[in-house]
Order: C-alpha cells, then structure tokens, then sequence
C-alpha cells in the first residue's frame, strides 16, 4: 500500500435498512454523474418494505456495467435528511468521521483517476460489474482532517462558481433565443422605422422549403453553398505524447459549446502537422461532433483556438464563405440543431453523413439585420462563452 494511502473498505461499511414500516416515502434514483434524483420508477404494485432507507451523509453507489460505461455511479446524499432507494444499490457510510469526511470521500469518488481505476477493475463480461470486494481494495490518499477540511471548501467554492455560471448563462441564452425566435421565426425583427416587421405589413414572399411566406429578400440557404465543410481529421490511431502541447479533439471534448482542454488527448507534433494542415481551424469557424455523440457545438471566438488543435473525424468544421455573419450563422445552427440530429434518424449515438450537412438549410436574412441582432446579442453570447470556459477548463 503507498505511505498516507487506505484501502476504501477499512474506512467504511454497508448500511442495510429497509422501509419495512413504509415511514418513508421518497424515492430516488442515482445517475451515471453522480448524482441523486427523484425516481421515474412505476413502483405501482411493487413491495415498497424491500426498499433501503438512506440517510444524509450515507452513499449509494452501482457496480454494474462499470466497464461499459467507463464510470462508477456512487452519490453522497446532502439534500434529504432521508429517502428509500433501489435495493439493488448498495448503501454505505464512512465508520468514522474523525478520520475521513463523508465530503472528502465525495470529493475522491468524483476524480476521473476513481473511474478509470474502477473501470480497469471492473470484470463480469460484456456489462463490465465491478466486485464489491475490488471496490473496498481500491485505495486513496487520507491527509489530516484539516487538510480534508480544507480541500472540501475550496472544491465547494469552485462548484458554486460553477453553479452561478450555469445560471447565467442559461439566463443569457434564455434572452437571444427569444430574440433570435422573435425576429427569425415570427418575422418581428424592426423594420425602417422600428416598428416590428410582420405586424407592421412588411413585404413577403411564399418560400416552399419552409411552406410559409419569409420577408423579401430573405431565402433559404444550405450549409454546402455558404460554408466550407471540413469532416476528414484523423480517426485517433495516434499515440499519446505526454505534455507535447498538440491537442486531439473528439466528441467528448467538445462540452457546453466550448472546447475542454483539461482532459484532452495530446499528440506528436507530426501527427498534428498531417491533420492541421487540412483542418486549418480559424476565428469565426462552427463545430459540430457528427459521429458518437452528435450535435456538440462549438464556436471558435478571436483569440480562443489554441493554435495547436487538430480534430478526429467526429468533429466537423463548418468554415463561412459567404457573405454571412459567423457569430450569426452559429446561433443559426444552434436553434437549428435538433433539426439537424434528425437527419441522423433523432438519435444522439448515430452518424451524421456529409452530404446529410452540406444540404441542410437555413434561413438567411439580410446581412443588414444579421448584423443588427449580432449588435444586439454578442455582448450576452461572449459571456456567456468566457463563463462557460470557466466552467469546464
């Protein structure tokens, strides 16, 4: 065992309580993030006595289908003094909080090195189970109690940053969607004289792609006529480099439109050079993950891109080339998405084909009231990026 290092399981044990007087009514469920909810179960029928009772500062967790899902669900309950759950999940606490904090443990089990160690541990067949007895000989670092002390509060001081940023920017989107609705889909954007275009008699004309009259002027466009579509990076047969400071984006990179360089693959420079030079990303340009998870987006503002990024081939780049604003066009394709993941039969774990992007179209206004709304919304759209980049790396 490594000095200062424990063995999980001479620091905890199993709790099993059972709702046998039905005192409890509170169900939840425990998700691949680590998190509890309110279960979706239909319990109707089902004996409710067989259920475990969980208190505040108690844990659940899953071993099955660890492998799988490359995670181990395991959550601290904080929000319920107590609730039942799934007698499938065992239920645990700390033996003695003068030598672990329920927290601190927490704070362990949230770390991509538990899940990757649980993962490498976790055996049964395809499902990928982790054994209960391989779970306890896993192991962690256990400093002072102050230490642990302190390492909560500064994990729950960056978690509440987070939290507010979310808020924010959920507020902020909130607003240039109902912009973006108001203008592009009811046709209200100001006319000449500021008054809403529709309802003020502004001249329109019948578009057959989307089956109802636009403004003047305006017309449907597809992505292949006003952008260059990039989709051919590497399929990830690389090797890692450690610390080269060449970065390999995929899918599972791309988080909350922004790119996530914490835990990104880095490669060779000559890796990088053989795919940079087709990529060739720059300010302006849209991402959008085509393949695994698809429907990812990401927009690249001035200054952002590290300048040694390079993509596999789950990553399109959409590059502008017409005359269209780019920070408009992603806001375009971002009201436009789930359109977009259709094509790809409404699945999230599907492919997304090229030809599939190049004919998908969009509405495109005036560059006169493109550049009108971009007036109105950037100042939102840029912090709510920083915010979000805050968030993630």
């Amino acid at each position: 065992m490594n000095e200062g290092y424990r063995k999980i399981g001479d620091l905890i044990q199993l709790v099993d309580i059972r709702n046998k007087d039905l005192s409890i009514t509170h169900l939840v469920g425990l998700t691949i993030n680590k998190m509890f909810i309110p279960s979706v179960a239909n319990t109707i029928g089902t004996d409710m006595t067989k259920y475990k009772i969980i208190r505040k500062n108690q844990f659940a967790c899953s071993t099955m289908q660890v492998r799988r899902d490359k995670k181990m669900p395991v959550a601290l309950l904080k929000e319920f003094d107590e609730a039942i759950i799934s007698q499938a999940y065992p239920v645990f606490e700390v033996k003695n909080e003068n030598e672990v904090l329920p927290d601190y443990l927490m704070l362990w089990f949230t770390r991509s090195e538990f899940d990757r160690e649980a993962c490498f541990n976790a055996v049964g067949g395809v499902r990928g189970s982790l054994e209960w007895e391989d779970f306890c000989n896993m192991e962690l670092p256990i400093p002072s109690i102050e230490k642990q002390q302190e390492l909560v509060v500064q994990y729950q001081s960056i978690s509440n940053k987070i939290k507010v940023n979310e808020l924010i920017c959920e507020k902020l989107e909130a607003t240039a969607q109902t912009l973006y609705r108001q203008w592009f889909v009811d046709f209200e954007f100001p006319n000449a004289d500021g008054e809403p275009y529709s309802s003020s008699g502004g001249a329109m004309v019948f578009d057959e792609d989307l089956d109802k009259e636009i403004p003047q002027a305006w017309g449907m466009k597809s992505l292949g006529s006003i952008t260059s579509l990039i989709t051919d990076g590497k399929h990830g047969n690389s090797k890692d480099e450690w610390r080269s400071g060449y970065y390999f984006i995929s899918a599972k990179d791309i988080n909350n439109e922004v790119i996530n360089y914490s835990n990104a693959r880095e490669i060779s420079r000559t890796d990088f050079t053989e795919t940079h030079n087709r990529t060739n990303l720059k300010d302006g340009d849209t991402l959008i993950t085509n393949s695994g998870t698809i429907g990812k987006l990401a927009y690249i503002y001035p200054n952002d891109i590290n300048s040694r990024t390079t993509f596999q081939k789950s990553v399109a780049i959409l590059k502008p080339i017409s005359e269209i604003n780019s920070l408009f066009f992603f806001q375009s394709i971002k009201f436009s998405v789930k359109d977009l993941i259709n094509l790809a039969g409404g699945s999230t774990q599907s492919n997304l084909l090229l030809g599939d992007i190049k004919n998908f179209k969009i509405l495109k206004p005036t560059r006169e009231i493109e550049n009108l709304y971009i007036e109105k919304t950037s100042g939102a759209c840029k912090l709510s990026f920083s915010l979000k980049t805050q968030n993630v790396n």
